[in-house]
C-alpha cells in the first residue's frame, strides 16, 4: 500500500454501488472536513466518509477495501488525543456514531447489551436510570462513544477504585478486516474458553477490528458519595499526600489534582479565591455507605492536614461536586488556548515517584524552553503533562522535551500512555517502551488479522 492512497473512479464506484446504505456515503469536501480532525492538532482530510448505519455497512466497505487495497480507518465522535481515527495515508474514514442503540439492560444479571456509537454519558445514565451502575468515566463522555473508549481503552477518574473501560467489557461484537462478523467473550461473570480475544480488541485503536456493539457489566449503585478539595503549598506535598492517603486505607472513588498553572487558568471558577503562588489541588471523592463515606471523608481532612494542607472544602453537594468537575474538564480547553504549541501527554507512573516526577518538571522546562502544565489522575499515576510553547518555531527542540520526559516516565518504571493510546501521536517513541520481540510479535498479530493492512494502517507502530 502507498504512503498515501488516493481513491481512483473505479473504488468510488465500487463503493457506492456497493449496496451500502447511500446516504451513509459522504464526498463533499465540506462534509469531509468534519473527519480530518481529533481533539489533537492533527488534521488530515480523508478521501470519502461511510457513516455507517447498519453492521451490513461495515462489512461491504471492508470486503472492497480488501478487493482494492485501500485504507479504512475507525471513528466514533473523534473525541481522542492521539490522532488514531484520523485519515493520514488517505482512504475512507468509518464512522460508527449511527450505530446508537442500547439495545437490552439485563437488571438481574447486571449487564447491558450496547451498539458502539452510544455517547458515553448515555450508558451511565441509561444504567443509572435502572439503579446500576456503569464507572468508567473518561473526560468528554459527553462526546465520546463507548465503542471509542474500548478501542483506547479509556480511563477516567473512577479509574483508581473502579478500573478502565477493560474492566467492564464482557464481550463484544466486531467486524474483522475480511468483513466477517465475530462475537468474543461472554454474557457471564467468569468465561476462560479459548483465548481472550475480547481483551486482543479492546485497546487495539481499531487495527484489529471494528467495535460494533459490547456487552458490559454493570454493578450495583453506591447508596452516598461526597467530596472535598484539598490545597497544599506545592505539588510535592500534594503528591505525597495521595501516597499517603491511600497507603493508610483509603480508597477514593477519585482523587485528582491540579498544579500551580492550572490553577492560575481557571482561578475564576473556583469556589474560592486563588491560593497562594505554587499552590496545588486535590480533588477527592468518596462513594459508598453513607456512614463509611462520611467517616472516610473525615479521615481524608486529618491525614492532609497533617501533611501540610493549608485548605480543607468538604463538597458534600452533588451540584457542587458537579461544578468542580466542570473546573477540572476546563482546564485543558483553557490550556489548548494558551500556547500556539500544545502537546498532551498521558503518562503513568508507580504512586510512589509521582513526587520525585513532579520535583524535575522545572529543570526540564528549563531545558527544552517548553511549559508544562500538570493535572490528572493522582489515584492511579496517569499524570497529564500538557506541554507548551510560544511559537511553533522550536518544534523539534520541543519534540526532543516530549522524548526526554517519555525517557523519565520509563526509567521511573512507569508507561508512555495510560489512556489516550498511540495513534499517530506517539508511534514514533513506542520503541522506547517495547521490546524488538513484543514490537514484532505485535506485529505479527496484525498481519494475522489483517493481511492486505487495510484496517488504521500506520497507526500504533511506524511500518
Amino acid at each position: 500500500m502507498p504512503s498515501h492512497f488516493v481513491l481512483t473512479p473505479q473504488i468510488r464506484n465500487a463503493i457506492q454501488s456497493s449496496g451500502i446504505t447511500p446516504d451513509a456515503i459522504l464526498v463533499q469536501p465540506g462534509e469531509l472536513e468534519d473527519y480530518s480532525r481529533d481533539s489533537s492538532d492533527l488534521v488530515f482530510q480523508p478521501d470519502m466518509v461511510v457513516r455507517a448505519k447498519k453492521v451490513r455497512d461495515i462489512q461491504l466497505l471492508l470486503q472492497i477495501a480488501n478487493q482494492y487495497h485501500f485504507p479504512v480507518v475507525p471513528r466514533g465522535a473523534g473525541s481522542g488525543l492521539a490522532g488514531g481515527c484520523l485519515a493520514d495515508r488517505g482512504g475512507v474514514v468509518l464512522c460508527t456514531t449511527a450505530l446508537n442503540r442500547i439495545r437490552k439492560i439485563d437488571t438481574q444479571n447486571l449487564i447491558m447489551e450496547v451498539e458502539a456509537g452510544v455517547v458515553s454519558i448515555k450508558v451511565r445514565d441509561a444504567a443509572a436510570e435502572k439503579g446500576l451502575f456503569y464507572p468508567p468515566d473518561p473526560a468528554g463522555m459527553d462526546q465520546s462513544t463507548i465503542g471509542g473508549n474500548a478501542a483506547t481503552d479509556a480511563g477516567g477518574p473512577a479509574c483508581v477504585k473502579y478500573g478502565t473501560t477493560r474492566d467492564y467489557i464482557l464481550g463484544l461484537e466486531a467486524v474483522l478486516p475480511d468483513g466477517s462478523l465475530i462475537r468474543t467473550g461472554v454474557a457471564t461473570r467468569k468465561g476462560v474458553v479459548g483465548y481472550d480475544l475480547t481483551n486482543l480488541l479492546v485497546g487495539s485503536e481499531g487495527t484489529l477490528g471494528i467495535i460494533t456493539a459490547l456487552t458490559l457489566k454493570l454493578l450495583p449503585s453506591p447508596p452516598a458519595k461526597s467530596g472535598c478539595l484539598v490545597v497544599f503549598p506545592n505539588m510535592s506535598l500534594a503528591m505525597n499526600a495521595v501516597t499517603s492517603v491511600m497507603g493508610q486505607g483509603y480508597l477514593p472513588s477519585a482523587i485528582e489534582f491540579m498544579d500551580h498553572k492550572c490553577l492560575s487558568l481557571v482561578g475564576d471558577m473556583l469556589p474560592f479565591p486563588l491560593p497562594e503562588a505554587g499552590a496545588s489541588l486535590l480533588i477527592i471523592e468518596m462513594d459508598g455507605p453513607e456512614d463509611q463515606v462520611a467517616t472516610d471523608i473525615q479521615g481524608v481532612a486529618m491525614v492532609t492536614h497533617e501533611l501540610g494542607a493549608t485548605r480543607f472544602i468538604p463538597v458534600p453537594d452533588a451540584q457542587e461536586r458537579e461544578k468542580i468537575w466542570e473546573v477540572r474538564r476546563q482546564v485543558s480547553l483553557r490550556i489548548h488556548d494558551h500556547a500556539p504549541v500544545y502537546l498532551s501527554e498521558d503518562i503513568v507512573v508507580p504512586l510512589t515517584a509521582i513526587a520525585e516526577l513532579v520535583n524535575v518538571l522545572p529543570a526540564y522546562e528549563e531545558t527544552y524552553g517548553i511549559e508544562i502544565f500538570a493535572f490528572g489522575h493522582a489515584g492511579d499515576g496517569n499524570i497529564h503533562l500538557n506541554i507548551t510553547a510560544p511559537d511553533r518555531l522550536h518544534l523539534d527542540r520541543v519534540n526532543e522535551g516530549v522524548k526526554a520526559l517519555l525517557e523519565l516516565t520509563l526509567q521511573l518504571g512507569g508507561t508512555i500512555s495510560g489512556e489516550h493510546g498511540i495513534g499517530i501521536a506517539k508511534r514514533a517513541f513506542i520503541d522506547l517502551e517495547l521490546s524488538r520481540e513484543s514490537l514484532a510479535l505485535q506485529k505479527g498479530i496484525k498481519r494475522l488479522f489483517d493481511p492486505n493492512n487495510i484496517l488504521n494502517p500506520g497507526k500504533i507502530f511506524i511500518e
